[in-house]
């Protein structure tokens, strides 16, 4: 057995068993994939899938308990290598981020810039996506680190940490009736129409949450992904825009938008850092985490890594 035949196994099953799929992953042929499992299932004297002729239609009980071993044992590996680059590369190499627009956009630049001020030698490679894409690049490897506030908490093979608090915020443009009133309450927010994230995105599930619990049926106008589209959708007149906090933090005084707080209205979001369980983070993956917030440090997340701590208070 060897670890290309691992490494087919496993993709197969991360692409719901289509072997054309996986091939096309691997860099290499259908039929090649194919051989590589049939060979590991008759060294082993198992059925790692049960299949209807050439096409595989399931794992097997067996092939369930194979799989979490090549998985711990593919994790070793991906360790081992990190080790090596952490000693033999004198703190160099690529640190890979998974994150949202949101987080890459408004969070990340300064943390970013002053990694790379301290390992000049680290290159920084980015990938955004929806939440739960994260969280998948995180299991998935491409990324050491992911970075949201939807999802990561919902998988037990990441390790994930209270990064910082934020709530959401309230953008009209200056001429907007709402402008005027003191206390802006949900009733008047669910009369307009209203310019927000995709449900996917950003504190979302927390925004239709509060409307739900007092009955209301928002009039969505617009949804985006992107916070500086939802401001330049306002800009326009088109509706009332609410956004997280760190997406306006420049646009208060501007003169073009009127911002309010609206964590009264929606609750308090928590961004989260996630790790794959049991990996390996060289020195400056935990520098990135120590830089994102005061409140993670290397040896909390070393705990943290060990099983020792699941989560802490902000």
């Amino acid at each position: 057995m060897n670890l290309h035949q691992f490494r087919f196994v496993q993709e197969a099953a991360r692409r719901n068993l289509n072997l054309t799929e996986a091939a096309k992953a691997l860099h290499t042929s259908q039929p090649g994939v194919s051989k590589a499992i049939i060979e590991l299932e008759e060294e082993l004297g198992i059925e790692i899938f049960a299949r209807h002729g050439k096409r595989l239609k399931r794992i097997t009980e067996p092939g369930l308990h194979v799989l979490k071993s090549i998985e711990l044992i593919m994790r070793e590996v991906g360790n081992l290598k990190r080790i090596g680059e952490q000693f033999s590369a004198e703190d160099s190499g690529t640190l890979s981020i998974a994150t949202t627009h949101t987080q890459a956009r408004y969070v990340l630049p300064v943390p970013v810039a002053k990694l790379r001020e301290a390992y000049p030698k680290v290159n920084v490679s980015l990938h955004q996506g929806a939440p739960d894409q994260v969280a998948r690049m995180v299991l998935d490897e491409i990324a050491e680190i992911g970075i949201a506030t939807e999802s990561l908490s919902d998988y037990p093979e990441l390790v994930t940490l209270p990064c910082y608090e934020w709530q959401h915020m309230l953008v009209l443009p200056t001429d907007h009736p709402l402008v005027k009133k003191e206390r802006i309450t949900l009733e008047d927010i669910a009369r307009e129409p209203i310019i927000t994230y995709h449900p996917s995105f950003t504190g979302r599930t927390r925004i239709d949450h509060a409307f739900a619990q007092k009955k209301l049926v928002p009039r969505i106008a617009l949804e985006a992904i992107d916070s500086d589209v939802i401001k330049t959708y306002v800009r326009l007149g088109l509706g009332v825009g609410i956004v997280a906090e760190m997406a306006v933090r420049d646009d208060g005084s501007n003169g073009d938008l009127v911002v309010r707080p609206a964590g009264q209205l929606f609750g308090q979001n928590i961004a989260r850092v996630a790790f794959k369980r049991s990996a390996y983070l060289r020195n400056f993956v935990f520098k990135f985490a120590e830089l994102l917030s005061d409140r993670l440090d290397r040896n909390l997340i070393a705990k943290a890594m060990s099983g020792h701590v699941n989560d802490y208070e902000l």
